[in-house]
């Protein structure tokens, strides 16, 4: 939840509330002085219960974020900070958010919507300077949180996804366990009853040194018990009581403290605010240990305002602590609306995997009825490629069906409520999406998960390839790398359904996945990208999201594939990928795309060939539709933004977006229903343009009439310094390389584009 203004009342107002500690120091006093304190530990190690969502913008420090996440070198930063606390001997234990509670939905909702006013900022940024934007307009790489509980794992740590809101049981756990403190960056964890709360903003990691808010000192400094902060907390507004749905209340209480105490606190509005606040609960009681329901009786307010107050209170009252009652929904397994469709041994192993964090995606559609998805980088202004919402509809529908099918019923399954967050969707209600059956009917779901056997197996694979619609690809399991088949499921699903992907993202998407496997991580650092793309950090992102659906589908299906397998450091990297992408748009030999290596050019090939082959059987043809074409024959450089060199030919403004863009087509197999959201969010005027545009045969397939040649060329992108040679081409810094042949370009421009779209 979060407190509102709280964290800056205790950082710039009561400085005596923050106490500099030293973790391996207050490890050694945990231990000394809780040996027979916490019974109910399971670990004699001093723990600490980490909020996992608050670390990931601190975790996420790697340069490059735009491009898609630089996932190798993220893993390195996340296992050094692991191995930072273990060195120390201490122990940790993370919680992850994973649901969003109806009640706090608004306000989820609200900063989504904030959010898509930043990327919208991000794109116009990238569009107009071609490249990355600063640390300001910073935003996390799409799945990060969901990825990053399997990262954990891998390293041996305990991870949990929370059941209903994370805070609560992040505060219940360290509470029950006597965890030594709690890191985090949430003021709610000073108004929890629970353990230290310990700053992650301000750790600094190589001398486990941060910051701790004195629950103590606080309650002090503003003249409250600790049993009093959940209501001062309501009337300061959280995400459960509204910050406009006390003013009334606050704007009192400032008026009556301003009488009090004519001399502003330290000057601060926000100090004024929590002191007048806290004066104000604190003269509601007659004595400490007074019930807060007794309190609120006496505020005479409307029996909603009331009823929101108890609810807010309720919500940060631990297990064993007295007060209003609380529902403790944590003590036993939710009622579900879909018992009636799967066994109670699938709703048992749903929660499990969930908790445990080992599932994706199915314990809210099998326990809940209702999943979400937070902001993507997708560029609204970019009607050519479908928002990765409409693109994986279809796999949805197919899980959904997998997971709920009910065969041999006249009953048809229960429809799921989707909170997706994309360019067109106001979010003012969710999108109810029904499942659809596999064409190959519905296996049993309990075979599936619990079954053994040969045939079971086969069965598991089946499932999840026909969700993809990639039947034929059962032929390359066990002969190929599970990664690179689910790599090869992803893109071909992806070609299938937006028909403006072209012959050279393709060959980007698959180049970039079989060279990944021989990169080094210093390869990876040394690359150096010439510009940015913004279609092409949308296609990275949509790539990378669309790995999360294949977690989805391998845990809806039982697991063919082995989870680490779908994971992006096996599969993604986004400099990688955004190299790759500007070398195969530039009319770059497959040789050199594919580093001058034999083996992975072979391999490449192979795998281009099955997804070819594929599409074909599907009616979708691939075009070649170059996106950068350089106008100059020379290789020298100009100077463009921030002093980076520029090949001679760019345009250098960045500024001019394509006007033409084709219109968004998927494969027909799967219908309209898809594109319904994204045509009612399109301006009447813009589609008749794009319709006449399409009557004339612009974007049919990237071929024009009269097509002009031009000679491509793309310069050596990797930077200065030493560097593994063992797969690259011998190439001098600077040299450029030609097209090996002449590309008909899709429509023709007055201008050539710029390279920033």
């Amino acid at each position: 939840m979060g407190v509102k203004g709280l964290q800056y009342f205790m950082d710039c107002c009561c400085p005596e509330v923050c106490v500099t500690v030293n973790l391996r120091d207050m490890a050694e006093q945990h231990v000394a002085r809780s040996p027979d304190t916490a019974p109910c530990s399971d670990s004699t190690d001093p723990t600490l219960v980490v909020d996992g969502m608050a670390c990931l913008r601190h975790w996420y420090s790697c340069k490059n974020w735009v491009c898609g996440g630089q996932w190798r070198e993220y893993m390195d930063v996340l296992q050094s900070w692991v191995e930072a606390f273990n060195s120390a001997g201490i122990r940790l234990v993370f919680f992850f958010d994973g649901v969003v509670e109806e009640q706090k939905r608004k306000e989820w909702v609200k900063r989504r919507r904030r959010v898509n006013g930043e990327i919208s900022k991000i794109f116009r940024y990238i569009k107009a300077h071609e490249e990355q934007p600063g640390r300001e307009l910073f935003c996390l790489p799409s799945g990060l949180a969901t990825f990053t509980c399997f990262a954990l794992r891998s390293f041996g740590q305990e991870v949990f996804c929370s059941v209903q809101e994370a805070d609560y049981e992040v505060a219940s756990y360290a509470r029950q366990h006597g965890s030594m403190g709690i890191l985090g960056q949430d003021s709610d964890f000073i108004i929890y009853d629970s353990v230290p709360y310990l700053s992650v903003a301000k750790l600094r990691i190589n001398s486990l040194t941060t910051v701790l808010y004195d629950r103590q000192r606080f309650c002090r400094a503003v003249g409250l018990a600790v049993t009093q902060l959940p209501l001062l907390a309501c009337l300061l507004g959280n995400d459960v009581v509204s910050e406009g749905q006390m003013q009334h209340i606050r704007n009192s209480a400032v008026a009556t403290y301003r009488k009090k105490s004519p001399v502003p606190h330290h000057g601060a509005p926000q100090g004024q605010m929590v002191l007048a606040v806290s004066q104000f609960v604190s003269s509601l009681w007659g004595r400490e240990e007074e019930e807060p329901g007794h309190i609120l009786q006496s505020m005479t307010l409307s029996a909603f305002h009331q009823e929101l107050l108890e609810r807010g209170i309720c919500a940060y009252l631990l297990p064993g602590q007295e007060g209003l009652h609380r529902n403790e929904v944590s003590a036993r397994p939710p009622a579900s609306a879909f018992e009636k469709y799967v066994s109670p041994e699938i709703l048992k192993a749903c929660r499990e995997k969930h908790v445990a964090a080992e599932g994706f995606m199915v314990y809210g559609v099998v326990c809940e009825g209702v999943i979400e998805c937070s902001n993507t980088l997708e560029d609204e202004e970019d009607t050519e490629l479908l928002p990765q919402a409409l693109v994986y509809k279809p796999c949805r529908q197919h899980i959904y069906g997998l997971l709920l099918g009910h065969d041999g019923s006249a009953v048809d399954p229960p429809a799921i409520r989707e909170w997706f967050v994309y360019p067109g969707n106001p979010l003012k209600e969710p999108d109810v999406v029904h499942p659809v059956s596999l064409p190959c009917g519905r296996p049993s779901l309990d075979s599936l998960w619990f079954g053994t056997g040969s045939n079971v197996s086969a069965l598991r694979l089946t499932s999840f390839l026909t969700i993809f619609d990639c039947q034929e690809f059962s032929e390359l399991y066990g002969t190929v790398d599970a990664s690179l088949l689910a790599a090869l499921c992803l893109v071909t699903y992806i070609v299938l359904q937006v028909q403006t992907v072209s012959q050279e993202d393709v060959d980007a998407y698959l180049s970039q996945v079989v060279c990944l496997s021989v990169k080094s991580p210093q390869d990876i650092r040394q690359i150096k990208l010439p510009f940015l793309s913004s279609r092409a950090v949308q296609l990275g992102s949509l790539y990378v999201r669309g790995l999360s659906h294949l977690l989805g589908a391998n845990c809806a299906s039982g697991c063919p594939l082995p989870n680490a397998a779908l994971m992006p450091w096996h599969s993604f990297d986004g400099v990688l990928f955004h190299s790759k992408y500007l070398l195969a748009h530039s009319g770059t030999d497959k040789t050199v795309l594919l580093d001058s290596d034999s083996s992975c050019l072979s391999l490449f090939l192979h795998l281009r060939e099955k997804l070819l082959e594929t599409c074909r059987k599907r009616g979708r043809v691939l075009q070649s539709r170059p996106r950068h074409s350089a106008t100059g024959q020379s290789h020298k450089t100009t100077t463009g933004p921030r002093g980076r060199e520029r090949p001679t030919g760019w345009p250098s403004g960045g500024g001019e977006r394509w006007k033409s863009r084709g219109e968004m087509t998927g494969a027909p197999r799967h219908g309209g229903g898809w594109r319904e959201r994204a045509e009612e969010s399109r301006e009447q005027s813009d589609h008749d343009n794009r319709e006449r545009l399409w009557e004339r045969g612009g974007h049919r397939g990237g071929e024009m009439r009269g097509s002009q040649h031009f000679h491509h060329f793309y310069p050596e992108c990797h930077g200065e310094g030493p560097q593994s040679t063992s797969h690259r081409p011998k190439q001098s810094r600077g040299r450029s390389y030609r097209s090996r042949g002449r590309y008909r370009l899709a429509p023709r421009w007055s201008e050539p584009p710029a390279p920033g779209t």
